[in-house]
Parts: C-alpha cells; structure tokens; sequence
C-alpha cells in the first residue's frame, strides 16, 4: 500500500449542524463533479476515496484503487447489478411547448412514475403545471398520457402542484427499444455536457431498468474485481432499478423495484452466521437489504417494490458497512448513513470530505464506511 497515497486523520470537531429534521451544510460549486473521471485524465478506479470507521472515527484518505487493502477474507460485498436506461426524452405539450420526460419507476399494470421538467440553459428544472388526462408527444409518434399525481398524498413545490405523475405509453417499438433509440441519460446542471449511456453503466450491470445510474459501483473494474475475489472476498448481486433523484424539495424516496436472488440471501446469512462483514456498495443495496432483512437479522430472498425510509431512529440491521458517494446538504440518504454509523460520524466524516475537497454527484469520489 503506497503511503504517499494515504493519510489519516482523527476526526476534528465538526464543521456543520446536524439535526434530526437533517443535514445542512454549505457545498461549493467547484466540488461538484461535473464530468465523468476519465475526462480529467484518470481511469474509473482512480477516485479518491474516503474510509471512516465508525468504531473510533478514524478517518482514511486515499483513492478507490486500494479498496481491497480494508477488506478481509469472508467480508460479503454486495452489489446492485441494474443497468442505467436512457430514461430522458424529449416530449411537447399540445401548445407546443418542450419539455424533458425523466422515466422514474416501473410500477404494475403497465404504469411508470414519470417527472416533467422545462428545459433552461444547459439545465432542466421541475415543471410542475401538468394536468390529468394530458397527453404528450414523444419523438417518432410516440405518445405519453399523464393519468393521476404519483403519490397524491404527497404534492411539492409552491401551491401543492405535482411534480411526479404515473403515466401510460404508446410507442412504435417496445419501451427498452424506444429508449434505446430515442432517448438519452438524465443529467442534471452541474453536468455540463451530454455523455454517452457507456459512460452511466457499472462493471456489474446485466439488466437494464434505473432512471438513474447506481453510481457507488461506477469505480469497480473487473481487475479488481478478480483481486477482490482471489483475496477471498465474496460478491452478492441483488436489483435495485433506482428512481429519478431530482428531490429538490427533499420528499422522502418513493417505491423502487427490487430483487433479491435466494443464492445471495444463503450468502449474506452464512457470512453472517459466521462473524464476516457485510458491506454493501450503496445506498441502493442498504435499502434492499433492509426490505428484506426481519429484526432478527435474517435475509430473505424475495422481490417487489419498497418504499422503506431508513432513518437513525429505525436503524440498520442488514449490514456492518456501506460504500457510498458522497451525498448533497439535506439528502435523505444522509439519514441512511446516520442510522448505520451515528449523526456524529457523518457529521465529521463530512467535515473532513470538505477540507480534503472530496467531489460529489456520480461522478465524483467515494466514501468507504467500516465499523
């Protein structure tokens, strides 16, 4: 392990207030990664990567390619193997207005959780006036029908106007295909050009479904992969498709679709049985895993939609630590991380990710989390 490339540090006192109604905290512009690794000249392994351990906040700087040096035999990592869809099209409204369609969720009976957003300059912003019954035209004759707000209960932005809606389709080709040939990635505006769908898709990806790319898999490469594995550290695969992560207004995460193969429950609990950690490679995995993990600790095989919140005061059952991006002021995923390793430990974890002028977003660097 190269020492120049690792430095630690005793957490220092924090830099930001946290609270139990979340996580605020001022995150500069130039932090946010705004093109992929390979764009500023390193290879997807190459990330810097935070690790924390929880146990005596000890903090760990280096980059991802040394990932396999805090991990042990019989440690499980579990993985998302969702591919990302180009699940953004173009879409007119009848008095010929343009706006971006963002795909969501596949729910049953044929419906999707859709967003509607206005384009502005090399950005899009939530378009919040859609009505029920409207109907919107999509490039090749392709047609999208907005039926009821997503979540009625649940309305954002000013006056309670809707900003997700189930909808229909009427496309010329099976959906995959429509979006294959017609659509493009989700991006938002710290993003500051369009990159090819290769560019949103994990090592582990085998079955195309995210809106968005499960991005704490994105550093893997199959080298070290094949190192992780001949150090005898075992890989799980589970799905998770992920939703659009447009939360401006900070709602709580919605239904998500989710499968967990019964080789990977016999895994985890046999690893568990047997005193090995189980770490899973983001926010995505943890959510799983908790959907399917009863509070005797026990995971089960099973698949369905899930719209478990994980919060400090729930807590985390299903694993002893997470890999992770780094995650913006206010995220709900900030509360997951809070429940597996303390308020505290995010608290200065993330004062540290600042000083050290980690990038966020999904492209940027990574945040290992131990015990």
């Amino acid at each position: 392990m190269s020492r120049q490339l690792i430095t630690h540090d005793v957490m220092q006192a924090p830099l930001f207030p946290l609270h139990m109604k979340g996580f605020d905290f001022h995150l500069p512009k130039h932090l946010e990664a705004g093109e992929p690794p390979e764009a500023r000249g390193l290879q997807r392994d190459q990330v810097a990567l935070m690790v924390s351990r929880y146990g005596n906040d000890e903090v760990t700087h280096t980059n991802f390619r040394h990932l396999p040096c805090f991990l042990h035999p019989g440690d499980v990592l579990v993985i998302n193997t969702s591919g990302t869809m180009n699940a953004a099209l173009p879409a007119v409204r009848a008095d010929g207005m343009q706006l971006e369609l963002h795909l969501s969720t596949r729910l049953p009976a044929d419906l999707w959780s859709v967003e509607l957003r206005l384009p502005e300059e090399n950005a899009t912003v939530p378009f919040y006036e859609g009505a029920a019954g409207e109907q919107l035209v999509l490039p090749n004759g392709g047609k999208v029908t907005l039926h009821t707000p997503y979540n009625a209960g649940q309305r954002f932005g000013e006056n309670g106007r809707v900003r997700l809606w189930l909808a229909s389709w009427q496309l010329p080709l099976p959906l995959g295909d429509y979006l294959a040939a017609r659509g493009f990635p989700i991006r938002y505006s710290y993003v500051r050009q369009e990159w090819p769908i290769s560019y949103y898709q994990t090592v582990f990806a085998n079955e195309v479904g995210s809106a968005e790319m499960p991005s704490a898999g994105r550093a893997f490469t199959h080298e070290m992969i094949t190192e992780l594995v001949a150090r005898g550290v075992q890989i799980a695969p589970l799905i998770l498709h992920t939703g659009v992560a447009s939360l401006e207004d900070h709602e709580p995460p919605y239904e998500e679709f989710y499968r967990v193969p019964l080789q990977t429950a016999v895994l985890i609990n046999n690893a568990r049985k047997a005193g090995n950690r189980i770490i899973a490679v983001g926010t995505t995995v943890v959510r799983t895993l908790e959907t399917v993990t009863d509070v005797s600790g026990v995971t089960h095989p099973g698949e369905g939609w899930t719209n478990l919140v994980i919060t400090p005061q729930r807590r985390v059952r299903a694993v002893e630590g997470m890999i992770t991006g780094l995650h913006e002021p206010k995220a709900t995923h900030l509360a997951m991380l809070a429940a597996l390793a303390g308020y505290y430990h995010v608290q200065v974890s993330y004062a540290q990710a600042l000083e050290k002028k980690y990038l966020w977003h999904e492209f940027g660097d990574l945040h290992l989390i131990l015990p």
